[in-house]
């Protein structure tokens, strides 16, 4: 992987930069906190127009078909401008139907996702919160050409605002490993669905969604019945890299206000940027960081040039939500008191970095993934060199590369 951008790369960032810059404010970020969609139109409108939702899309259906690099760099804006717009739950959805979506559902949906016409999510999240196969306990049954869907589901991104969403459920009983689960495209107006805003320490749109026999044509499911795992698997993995992108553009944007402040700030006849200490803390938190963006662009990367990916983006993810986390909270130290208040600016960054940082899989979620692609197969380790795959008819997604 090249960890310079090129000129083309660079382009699309500060385009998005500029964007933002100009068109969401703290005080438009804190309107949308109260507001019942949780996202202003008109700022979806304009996202449209620069082409950011269909910006990792087929061209066959109006987008432009980069690299999930570039898509990473505009979240990254987003979240460095912490702009209240449902970008991650669209286009995490959409690739998914793009990826393993008919013809038909392909040619139905993704068009208006491109015009910003339609908003998507996606649910997974259960009682049992891991990302696991068997954490998903949601049923459908099969009655004539539709699935009966009962059950509940948590933490679901932008529900209030979103046209249609994809649910994994399970369509026949787990027999081994992640057999039976299907991916359905639901209809957020059903009949039978209901759902209640969740309380959130970012103050975004999450909703408890319950199914109560809600009715949705076999011709929604996406793939293969009860064969969805690696095509939810590879959405959770999308899904996991680009929220690592967010978190990184928000620590930045945090650090940034930090350092700034620092240099105001005196003490003692001086600014306080001028002490070790605060040095110590100001580099540290460009470490991380830098740290975090390496990580994150390349699991990324291994994605657009379709190598096993799962290490890497477990390895981002584990270390953006401790080192994002971090230097969030050292934002708020060098503020001092004021950084603890509601009514500071900074606050509006360190809510989303805590909250993202608990979302797809906790640090010690993904340590464990990393540990097991490490010890569950025998053989010798090298840096930089495919983990030994047990066995000849081994899977080719069980190799595992460590960075």
């Amino acid at each position: 992987m090249d960890v310079l951008l090129t000129d083309e790369q660079e382009m699309i960032r500060e385009t998005a930069r500029s964007f933002l810059e100009g068109e969401c404010t703290p005080q438009l970020v804190r309107a949308m906190e109260a507001d019942p969609l949780g996202y202003p139109p008109e700022l979806w409108r304009k996202a449209a127009e620069l082409g950011w939702q269909g910006l990792s899309l087929p061209e066959a259906y109006g987008g432009s078909e980069m690299p999930l690099v570039y898509l990473g760099l505009v979240l990254q804006e987003v979240g460095r401008a912490v702009a209240p717009l449902p970008l991650h739950s669209t286009a995490v959805a959409a690739l998914t139907i793009a990826e393993a979506g008919s013809k038909a559902q392909c040619e139905a949906i993704l068009p208006g996702v491109v015009s910003g016409d339609t908003i998507l999510t996606w649910a997974f999240t259960e009682e049992d919160p891991r990302l696991r196969p068997e954490a998903v306990a949601m049923n459908a049954v099969q009655e004539g050409d539709h699935y009966l869907l009962s059950g509940r589901k948590m933490f679901v991104d932008d529900f209030v605002a979103a046209d249609k969403f994809l649910v994994v459920c399970r369509t026949a009983p787990a027999r081994s490993g992640s057999a039976g689960l299907s991916l359905l495209l639901v209809d957020t107006k059903a009949e039978g669905l209901s759902h209640k805003p969740l309380t959130t320490t970012a103050k975004d749109k999450q909703s408890e969604v319950t199914f109560n026999r809600v009715r949705v044509p076999v011709a929604n499911l996406v793939g293969r019945a009860g064969e969805a795992w690696p095509v939810v698997e590879r959405m959770l993995d999308r899904a996991a890299a680009l929220l690592c992108a967010q978190m990184l553009g928000a620590a930045r944007k945090d650090a940034e206000m930090a350092f700034d402040y620092a240099k105001m700030r005196e003490a003692f006849g001086q600014p306080i940027g001028a002490f070790q200490s605060i040095q110590h803390i100001c580099s540290d938190m460009v470490i991380w960081i830098d740290g975090g963006e390496l990580l994150t662009y390349e699991a990324l990367w291994r994605m657009d040039e379709g190598l096993p990916h799962a290490v890497e983006v477990s390895q981002a993810k584990a270390f953006c939500n401790e080192k994002c986390l971090a230097s969030a909270r050292n934002a708020q130290i060098i503020h001092g008191g004021i950084g603890f208040m509601m009514e500071l600016d900074l606050h509006l960054w360190y809510r989303r970095i805590a909250a993202w940082g608990m979302r797809l899989g906790t640090t010690y979620d993904h340590r464990a993934r990393v540990a097991a692609a490490l010890i569950d197969f025998p053989g010798e380790v090298v840096l930089g060199q495919p983990v030994p795959v047990a066995g000849a008819a081994a899977e080719p997604e069980r190799e595992r590369r460590v960075a």
